[in-house]
């Protein structure tokens, strides 16, 4: 009878340990998404600045201005979405697909500008756009960071004998924050020089 107790004592405190460990690791990829929700709210406060100076010298590029502004507004909706729910895959999903899009926004953006020179010697391009390469530096550190702590948890919920107290306990798997398109995988490279 003892032994029994014993038993059923042991169990108890793994589902304890276990559970325990699974909301530290749920907690710490939230914070990690914090993080990048910070950086990604600087990069979307960066942009119309980026599109005012550029609206000056690029008069006839109207629609790819529209573009940018159209993928910011797009992925800072994204953004307040995955934030509210960063456990929640799809919201993930739709976040990353709109930084995707962003992304390839400001690459035409950037290219077209390259037939500008009076817009590449501004001043507060040159500024802009510096300030916008380090945040995307930022970005892609605090999405690994991100990434990293999904993983983590992700692995601790599917083990023996974490998958036996996720189920039960509304653990869903996690998500990554991935960009598909390799090449859209590197910052936009700006040079005004």
């Amino acid at each position: 009878m003892i032994w029994i107790l014993g038993l059923i004592g042991v169990a108890v405190l793994l589902v304890v340990v276990f559970y325990n460990r699974l909301v530290a690791l749920r907690n710490r990829y939230k914070n990690a998404f914090a993080q990048i929700d910070v950086q990604l709210t600087r990069r979307y406060d960066l942009i119309p600045n980026l599109v005012e100076v550029a609206k000056g010298y690029m008069q006839h590029e109207r629609e790819t201005l529209e573009a940018v502004i159209q993928a910011r507004n797009m992925a800072v909706g994204n953004l307040k979405e995955a934030a509210a729910h960063p456990d929640d895959p799809d919201a993930i999903a739709r976040l990353s697909q709109a930084e995707q899009g962003l992304s390839g926004a400001l690459g035409r953006l950037f290219a077209l500008s390259e037939a500008y020179p009076d817009l590449k010697a501004n001043q507060n391009m040159m500024q802009l756009s510096e300030e916008l390469t380090s945040t995307e530096n930022r970005v892609a550190f605090s999405r690994q960071g991100f990434n990293d702590a999904v993983m983590a948890y992700n692995i601790v919920r599917e083990q023996f004998p974490g998958n036996l107290i996720a189920g039960p306990f509304n653990f869903g798997p996690a998500a990554l924050l991935e960009i598909d398109d390799p090449v859209k995988r590197e910052a936009p490279r700006v040079s005004f020089k």
